[in-house]
């Protein structure tokens, strides 16, 4: 059995599917109650109080470890997730952590993930890390606009980083799960090739066939509207990594390659299997 959190989400859902197709046995945790492939099992629980893990990872041997939003916030125990795993027979935890652990150490938020990681690492179970950069299915922040004014309202317009298609971020998942040669691993996963909004608009304006109106936001604006769906200080760090990306923020990594034996997606792909999201 494996246990996927998160698995309504942009990576959980196509992970949930992948794992089911390969013919796991395959328990789905999310927080309400939701529809999920044939044959497999969902378990509703909250990640913030682990106890509640316990009947979704009764013998489960592998667990994706993906965290929501509140679980980033001062004061959160997500370390305790680890030790019911542990407690619980898991053998293997694939966590799903961010490339900013990395490129940047001294954000709150990068600094407690990175104790996440520790965690991991100093308890007795198989684990790989993966440290994606930023998803393409943010994009989808830019739906309502789009569907009512054809407007995509984003900030740093023509700032670009080598974003991730999710679907590539549940391949290489599902690959470190399965398979005993990623133990260890700690994967920077990225997009091929840096990307600005701007282009993002064109890419999901050609996907639709009509053009899109590209409207810059103020950093506060963002904000502001990032906040209603994720702790102040992640939007913060989130909104300093797309305005200013280092060197490291840049590049182009090559562990999807690696890893699936293949490159990974252009966001015009994903821009292309979700068309509906738009109209």
């Amino acid at each position: 059995m494996i246990v996927v959190t998160g698995a309504t989400g942009n990576v959980g859902r196509p992970l949930t599917r992948a794992l089911a197709e390969a013919g796991q046995q395959v328990t789905a945790v999310s927080r309400h109650a939701a529809a999920v492939p044939d044959g497999v099992r969902h378990v509703a629980a909250d990640l913030a109080e682990p106890a509640g893990l316990e009947p979704a990872l009764a013998g489960a041997k592998a667990l994706f470890l993906l965290l929501s939003g509140d679980l980033h916030a001062a004061g959160a125990s997500p370390a305790d997730i680890i030790g019911q795993a542990e407690a619980s027979g898991v053998r293997r935890v694939v966590l799903l952590s961010t490339q900013g652990v990395a490129t940047r150490p001294f954000g709150a938020t990068r600094i407690a993930m990175r104790v996440l990681e520790d965690v991991l690492r100093g308890s007795g179970l198989e684990w790989a890390i993966l440290r994606p950069g930023g998803f393409a299915s943010n994009a989808l922040w830019w739906a309502e606009s789009i569907r009512a004014q054809r407007v995509v309202a984003a900030p740093f317009g023509d700032v670009g980083v080598p974003i991730i298609d999710p679907a590539d971020i549940a391949e290489v998942a599902a690959a470190c799960l399965l398979e005993d040669r990623h133990t260890g691993g700690v994967y920077e996963l990225t997009g091929p090739e840096v990307i600005t909004p701007r282009q993002q608009a064109q890419a999901i304006a050609d996907a639709l066939g009509e053009p899109l109106r590209f409207h810059d936001l103020t950093r506060d604006e963002a904000k502001a509207a990032m906040a209603h769906s994720m702790p102040a200080e992640l939007a913060e760090d989130t909104l300093t990594i797309l305005g200013s990306p280092s060197p490291a923020e840049l590049r182009v990594s090559p562990d999807v390659q690696q890893i699936l034996g293949r490159a990974p997606r252009p966001f015009a792909d994903w821009a292309a299997r979700n068309t509906a999201a738009f109209r």
